[in-house]
């Protein structure tokens, strides 16, 4: 009987064989042509437009300026009164100075000059 199951069985790999071997392959490039556009979409939903908003904020960070008027990050309203290195010291009240770095600049809100109270 385990003769006749072997058999059985190395005539089906046979016939298995002969069958893929005479199927037409395709394109090996149409199998990586999926892999390509997902990398496409990747890179124009997501990656494009990080480097955009982190080239903003660089100039932002780069632009601010002694007198400018910014909100941080925190959602804090002030002025820069002065610039060192990489911190700022901002003005959020009369006479009440804070120093932070030039990352937690948000937004620049106008470059006026600060009303005198």
């Amino acid at each position: 009987m385990s003769l006749t199951i072997n058999s059985m069985f190395s005539g089906t790999f046979s016939n298995l064989v002969s069958a893929a071997a005479e199927t037409p392959s395709s394109n090996p490039i149409l199998g990586f042509l999926p892999l390509v556009l997902i990398f496409a979409a990747m890179y124009f939903l997501l990656l494009r437009p990080q480097r955009k908003r982190q080239k903003e904020t660089a100039n932002l960070q780069k632009s601010v300026a002694v007198d400018d008027e910014v909100v941080l990050n925190s959602g804090i309203y002030g002025w820069i009164s002065a610039i060192e290195d990489d911190f700022l010291w901002i003005e959020i009240a009369e006479k009440v100075e804070i120093r932070v770095s030039k990352g937690s600049v948000a937004r620049k809100i106008s470059a006026q000059q600060k009303p005198e109270q």
